[in-house]
């Protein structure tokens, strides 16, 4: 059996590549709070509980990479990452599903 074809992720800086992983994070956690994808409580609640130490590291990534002069967010480049990485999939739980015709 073949593996599937991954696209190479563009080079990035320790502290974009932070900022990247620590972004999804924080999706994957709002995505598991969605009321409109979760039935579980206690799931979200835990994902709610995730969701504050994983922004306070998005923040940290953030703050590294001003320090570093690294002022700019190079918005084409990390799009690329963040596909390169599942993030389409990732953000579609935190959307609301298309509306079901009545």
């Amino acid at each position: 059996m073949q593996s599937p074809e991954f696209s190479p992720l563009p080079a990035l800086t320790r502290a974009e590549s932070a900022f990247v992983d620590r972004y999804l994070d924080v999706l994957d956690q709002v995505g598991r709070i969605n009321p409109a994808h979760g039935d579980d409580t206690y799931a979200a609640l835990r994902a709610a509980q995730a969701l504050a130490s994983h922004a306070a590291e998005l923040r940290d990534a953030l703050a590294l990479m001003h320090r570093r002069g690294e002022t700019r967010i190079h918005s084409t480049t990390l799009t690329r990452a963040l596909r390169g990485l599942d993030g389409e999939r990732r953000a579609a739980r935190v959307t609301l599903p298309p509306a079901t015709p009545d």
